[in-house]
């Protein structure tokens, strides 16, 4: 029980639990990633993949509310590591206010944390409760009745006919306004810097991070930022400019498809 309480009460303790609740956060903006990604196939991948993870119930509630758990973990430990940094410092400042050899994710890290935090409150009003854009939140959609059934590393998804939530509209008409893309691909710009500085912080803090392993770590943490950041912006990116139209036949292909004719026919 002492342990535990040291978590919380010490500076070593809240590194450790900005460390771990960090990993846990890596893996979830990771695993959504990969999920995300499936809008470039056919409309029965995400929309199968979404209809399943509807269909967890409470363990789906379960898991939301322990990753809203490490993020209010994660800040808090952040806002009292940097208040007790500043109480050390004291009253005066530095005769000399620079950098020592800190990296550009690191000078950041706070401000890039505050631009976080607000996407992540966007991404939850835009995609999981429908209060933001929610004349093309998935609720406020006709259904999609899947045409084949859909499965992932043999798990069932969903079935053929199954009339399911069009995330895959959702996300196509979503992205489609150049301020709401624009946003997204700057906010996970700032997210993929806040990652780099904390893999490395991570490293550091469980002490895997040694003269040995540093550069080579160092270059697996960039290496996954610049994947990460990639991944990202395909998707916003490429709806946005045209390169990846949605499939013939769904709801966002008829709006879009509707909206440009319109906007066609208004030019002189």
């Amino acid at each position: 029980m002492h342990l535990f309480g040291s978590l919380f009460t010490s500076s070593i303790g809240r590194k450790f639990l900005m460390a771990l609740t960090g990993l846990v956060l890596v893996g979830f903006v990771t695993g959504h990633l990969v999920g995300n990604l499936q809008i470039f196939g056919e409309p029965d991948r995400i929309n199968g993949y979404a209809h399943f993870l509807q269909s967890l119930g409470p363990v789906l509630w379960a898991v939301r509310l322990f990753l809203l758990a490490c993020v209010a973990i994660h800040i808090w430990a952040a806002v009292a590591l940097t208040l007790e940094s500043r109480a050390a410092r004291g009253p005066v400042g530095y005769g000399v206010d620079k950098w020592v050899q800190a990296s550009v994710a690191s000078r950041y890290m706070r401000l890039s944390g505050l631009v976080v935090l607000a996407f992540l409150l966007y991404h939850l009003a835009h995609f999981t409760v429908g209060v933001a854009q929610a004349e093309s939140f998935k609720g406020a959609l006709p259904k999609w009745t899947m045409l084949e059934s859909a499965r992932e590393f043999g798990i069932p998804l969903a079935t053929k006919g199954d009339e399911v939530p069009d995330v895959y509209s959702m996300v196509f008409l979503g992205f489609s306004h150049p301020v709401v893309s624009l946003f997204y691909i700057v906010a996970v710009g700032l997210l993929t810097v806040h990652l780099l500085h904390g893999i490395d912080s991570f490293f550091q803090t469980t002490g895997l991070r040694s003269a040995m392993w540093s550069g080579l770590l160092r270059r697996v943490a960039v290496l996954y930022c610049v994947i990460y950041f990639l991944g990202n912006l395909a998707i916003p990116g490429a709806i946005l400019t045209g390169l990846v139209k949605p499939a013939a036949g769904t709801y966002a292909a008829h709006q879009l498809g509707a909206a440009s004719t319109a906007s066609n026919s208004a030019r002189p």
